[in-house]
């Protein structure tokens, strides 16, 4: 393709290393592209709360699209710019369906106020019980009433000692007509999203309003969350050891995450 107007990137076992880390060889190019004029967003499935570090990293502000595309937050003013979300009387449905159909699974909700650090909105709250995916917990355990009780920019499912790919199978036919569901990890952990939100309605959001067209983007991912935006760019670039789903859905395969494998695509454009 020809120098992309924009780029947008998923972070967890893409941009970052697995030490959670940018190295100075991607941050180098990414800059260099945005001094070109080239638009670089994150594309994650964490919640706007959970990105500073990535700024932080990256040594500057990308409008992020987060939660797999449900909100548009802008880490520079720290301000949510929009959320598609899931109604109460939807997460009690999804609810249900979710816990009949994968037995003893845990649920969680994640949550989003003004910013990604308003104390008045309680972010992620689980039912009592919930076992964390991952290995920094921030969660509030609640009733289940109350965990159904405000909208949600996704519904979590998560239950211990099983695959992903496995409960996303059991959950795809009940819950096709009411929401989409997805996954970053195989870890036994579901992400259930407003119907048709993906990271690649997120860029469509962005791209829009900027007169950008699909296949002047290019995208990095690894993971099935990442699919719909390998899929829908001019370019979708799959990280040398991603999931298999992923790398079959992408245009092209590159190094690993810790081999520098978005920068050694961006370099074609803005090399050294």
């Amino acid at each position: 393709m020809n120098r992309p107007a924009m780029i947008a990137s998923d972070v967890d076992g893409t941009l970052l290393d697995d030490d959670e880390k940018v190295n100075p060889r991607t941050r180098a190019v990414v800059h260099a592209a945005v001094d070109d004029g080239a638009r670089f967003v994150l594309a994650t499935g964490r919640p706007p709360r959970w990105v500073q570090p990535v700024v932080d990293a990256l040594g500057f502000a990308p409008v992020t699209i987060c939660a797999n595309g449900a909100v548009i937050y802008d880490p520079a003013t720290d301000r949510i710019i929009s959320a598609r979300t899931l109604s109460t009387e939807l997460l009690a449905e999804l609810a249900d369906i979710a816990t009949t159909a994968i037995p003893g699974a845990g649920l969680a909700v994640e949550r989003v106020g003004d910013s990604a650090h308003d104390a008045a909105t309680p972010q992620f709250v689980s039912s009592p019980g919930y076992e964390h995916a991952w290995l920094n917990p921030d969660n509030t355990e609640v009733s289940m009433a109350d965990l159904l009780s405000a909208p949600a920019i996704k519904l979590l499912v998560r239950k211990a000692g099983a695959r992903s790919a496995d409960m996303a199978t059991v959950l795809a036919e009940p819950l096709a007509e009411l929401a989409d569901i997805t996954y970053s990890t195989n870890n036994g952990l579901i992400e259930v999203m407003p119907l048709g939100i993906s990271k690649a309605s997120g860029i469509e959001e962005l791209t829009g309003p900027l007169g950008i067209a699909a296949d002047e983007v290019v995208t990095f991912g690894d993971m099935p969350n990442d699919i719909p935006m390998l899929r829908w760019a001019g370019l979708g670039v799959a990280m040398a050891h991603a999931h298999p789903e992923a790398l079959a859905a992408a245009d092209e395969v590159t190094l690993t995450n810790n081999q520098e494998g978005v920068a050694h695509v961006l370099e074609r454009w803005w090399g050294r």
